[in-house]
């Protein structure tokens, strides 16, 4: 019975030692920093105060995983800002502008072979060599037409799709009655031809023989283009204005410093419309001037006020555009123009094994049958339909001009008369066949318009105080002022609840 006595006095200490150390879950929440937690378990019974701090505790606890899912699902759609900003510049570089004459070709140049093979192409002739729309032929034309168009005992020669589009394509000589950029004199004799603009552009002859500038070369030069536009042709006529190669810039604003152009479109011809079609692009972009290009009437002069706009566009995830250069063998510079000219001509190479005249590169010319039986189908199903073959993105950086358009009526009967004894001509045909183009810069400054993260890992960490704020010299080393203001107010804790 002693024995038994001793064991009892012994076990007495053992309880009371245990009941001086509480279970680690409780030892956790009293040492703990987290607002809160030490509230429920402050005492051994369950008491209405601790449920209320549980409750607390959830509730903020679901709101900031709320909040955290919230703001990662936020950061996966990878939203951005845009930034608009105007830069004033002591001189700009000068767009190349691209002139198209509607009248597509002149008519006193059309022979009967190419009647013959070409009439139909041209909606002159009907499939059996007849004269098609005869009321709507003007009435010398028409004569002409009649003694064009019959091919009795007629022995066709060989026939060249290019050498008919030079032969019956506007001469510049015809066409310019008067240019000048920034004062300067512009003549005719200025001017090359550049079939193949899209991959060479002609510089300045020599011994006759004809010195090309790769296309990357473009943006050292100001340049004045003039197209004659067809489905099936354009082609180029490029003046450089200064011949010495600089870089041409305009340092003044107005219409004193642009370029001027007086055109004559030998309307009377041909035609069922009358006018030009104008594109001012980029040094480096080719022109895609019968979907990108504004018309411009005859009887007018018109004033195109330009201004320059940069744009910078994010890759994915953010955004869509093109950061790769575009593979081609046409083009070294990226541009939705070359995307589209490089993706039609390879079209119609696989799909009609030629190529139409003001396409590039080295494939054989469609021959007028193949105009008509394969490529122009081709090329509008390529249009209208088949857009997975063609997916031309938007570039990453690319330039661009805005353009205010106005007009004056010209010519005042007083400048009629003074015209048309200049140039030997009629009232009327003033009126019908002469336009003004005036080109310029309205501010010396360019526009940016530029896309930018909106939303990234540091932001996300920063405002939404997920992260330490110990470490304050790598706050210090970030490059985004933005960013590191942000990380200097985290705090180091979720909330606080008395």
């Amino acid at each position: 019975m002693k024995a038994v006595n001793t064991m009892d006095v012994k076990v007495e200490p053992v309880a009371e030692s245990d009941s001086e150390h509480p279970p680690p879950l409780q030892v956790f929440a009293l040492t703990s920093t987290l607002h809160g937690i030490a509230h429920i378990f402050s005492t051994e019974r369950v008491t209405v105060r601790c449920c209320l701090w549980l409750l607390f505790f959830i509730g903020s606890l679901g709101f900031l995983l709320y909040v955290c899912v919230d703001r990662v699902q936020f950061y996966l759609e990878f939203p951005y800002v845009t930034k608009v900003d105007e830069i004033v510049a002591s001189a700009i570089l000068f767009p190349a502008i691209t002139i198209c004459n509607l009248n597509t070709f002149r008519f006193s140049k059309v022979t009967r072979n190419d009647l013959y093979h070409a009439g139909e192409l041209l909606a002159m002739l009907n499939s059996r060599y007849e004269i098609q729309d005869v009321h709507l032929v003007e009435e010398s034309v028409l004569e002409a037409l009649k003694i064009k168009a019959d091919f009795q005992n007629f022995k066709p020669r060989p026939f060249n799709m290019l050498e008919f589009y030079n032969r019956t394509g506007h001469d510049i000589r015809d066409m310019l009655l008067s240019c000048h950029f920034r004062g300067k004199p512009c003549r005719p004799e200025d001017f090359k031809v550049g079939r193949d603009l899209t991959t060479s552009i002609s510089d300045r002859s020599e011994g006759g023989t004809t010195l090309r500038l790769g296309a990357h070369r473009l943006m050292l030069f100001c340049s004045v283009s003039v197209t004659t536009l067809s489905k099936s042709n354009r082609k180029i006529v490029r003046r450089f204005l200064q011949r010495n190669h600089e870089p041409c810039h305009v340092s003044e604003v107005g219409k004193s410093y642009g370029v001027c152009c007086v055109l004559c479109l030998l309307y009377d011809e041909t035609s069922f419309e009358a006018g030009i079609k104008v594109q001012v692009h980029s040094q480096s972009e080719p022109p895609f001037i019968d979907q990108l290009g504004f018309g411009v009437a005859p009887g007018f002069q018109t004033f195109v006020s330009c201004q320059e706009q940069r744009l910078v566009f994010l890759p994915p995830p953010w955004g869509t555009c093109k950061m790769n250069s575009l593979d081609s063998d046409f083009f070294s510079t990226y541009s939705l123009s070359a995307c589209r000219i490089d993706c039609e001509t390879r079209y119609l190479v696989e799909n009609c094994n030629c190529r139409m005249v003001h396409m590039p590169g080295d494939a054989p010319y469609c021959s007028p049958e193949l105009y008509k039986v394969c490529a122009d189908s081709a090329l509008a199903y390529l249009v209208e339909k088949d857009n997975e073959y063609c997916m031309c993105e938007t570039p990453c950086n690319t330039t661009r001009y805005s353009k205010e358009l106005s007009f004056v009526k010209i010519p005042s009967k007083a400048s009629a008369k003074y015209l048309a004894k200049k140039f030997s001509k009629s009232e009327k045909y003033i009126a019908d066949n002469i336009l003004v183009l005036d080109i310029f810069f309205e501010a010396l400054n360019y526009e940016t318009i530029e896309q930018r993260r909106a939303y990234e890992v540091a932001g996300l960490l920063a405002k939404y105080k997920l992260c330490r704020c110990s470490d304050k010299k790598q706050e210090n080393n970030s490059t985004d002022h933005d960013t590191v203001m942000g990380l200097k107010d985290v705090k180091c804790h979720v909330g606080q609840f008395h």
